[in-house]
């Protein structure tokens, strides 16, 4: 793993960034792809000697201002703009905690809703808690199963997922944010060494660096039972327990998803899930 997270960071991020975007030439001779150090220095108002030693890992200490400003050229959002910060050492960590549990109170407001699947999800991605509709439409995450593990190397999820590759690529970028927040959580370490070993697109995908987190989105789901449903995805941080996430999916009323989440409900229900 990376000796210098802040630096990769700030390098991958660069390379998105389009020199006419930024407000520079590109040029018919540019040979790298996004912005140059020495352009991202001159926007940020530095030195580029300074922001090579950032890159470098020979400097590790920006203040925010710095910060600030390299957020900005990089047009960074405020996923990615926090995560910057966190590599930086500006935001608290939180605490190494003992193995994650779902508040017992959560765990009944997931059985008060009958009609929206609902997981909740820990700081590595291993599903903590759903209720009965949740385990219905997910099915094999009872029991300490883990999304990250599940998409990439369950073969079934290429068929469950309508766009695996962009819940492949959303899943990352979450779990990357999540690993900035305490990068030396036993379980996060982990999970991410295992994922590293054992799957290529992974990997491939965690060079990327994105780093964003879980936000209201449409999903489409192709279910064995029931067939396809769309569903649109809500994800609210827990504060009593910071690092879980509650992710809750609700279907249109009067529309086909929603005869069909209604189905699995009643599926589910005689099962006994």
């Amino acid at each position: 793993m990376t000796e210098r997270p802040l630096g990769d960071f700030l390098r991958s991020r660069r390379a998105h960034v389009r020199p006419e975007d930024a407000g520079m030439p590109a040029g018919p001779r540019r040979r790298v792809t996004g912005l140059r150090r020495e352009e991202v220095a001159l926007l940020a108002g530095v030195s580029v000697d300074y922001y090579v030693r950032l890159e470098q890992g020979r400097e590790r200490n920006p203040s925010p201002q710095v910060l600030d400003a390299l957020g900005g050229v990089l047009r960074l959002d405020d996923d990615a703009r926090s995560h910057l910060f966190r590599l930086a050492g500006l935001t608290p960590r939180p605490a190494l905690s003992a193995p994650e549990r779902v508040d017992p109170e959560l765990l009944q407001l997931l059985d008060g809703w009958p009609d929206n699947p609902a997981l909740v999800l820990g700081r590595a991605y291993d599903v903590l808690a759903g209720n009965r509709l949740g385990y219905a439409l997910f099915e094999g995450f009872r029991g300490g199963a883990n999304l990250l593990v599940k998409l990439f190397l369950d073969p079934e999820a290429r068929s469950f997922y309508a766009d695996w590759e962009a819940a492949a690529v959303n899943t990352v970028a979450g779990f990357r944010l999540l690993h900035g927040q305490d990068p030396h959580h036993p379980r996060v370490r982990e999970v991410l060494g295992s994922m590293l070993e054992r799957s290529p697109e992974f990997a491939a995908l965690w060079l990327r660096n994105d780093a964003r987190g879980k936000r209201a989105e449409v999903k489409t789901f192709r279910h064995r039972d029931v067939g396809e449903l769309t569903l649109r995805m809500q994800a609210f941080d827990v504060r009593a327990a910071p690092g879980q996430q509650l992710v809750v999916y609700h279907a249109e009323p009067g529309s086909a998803s929603a005869d069909a989440l209604a189905l699995l409900g009643t599926l589910a229900a005689t099962a006994g899930r």
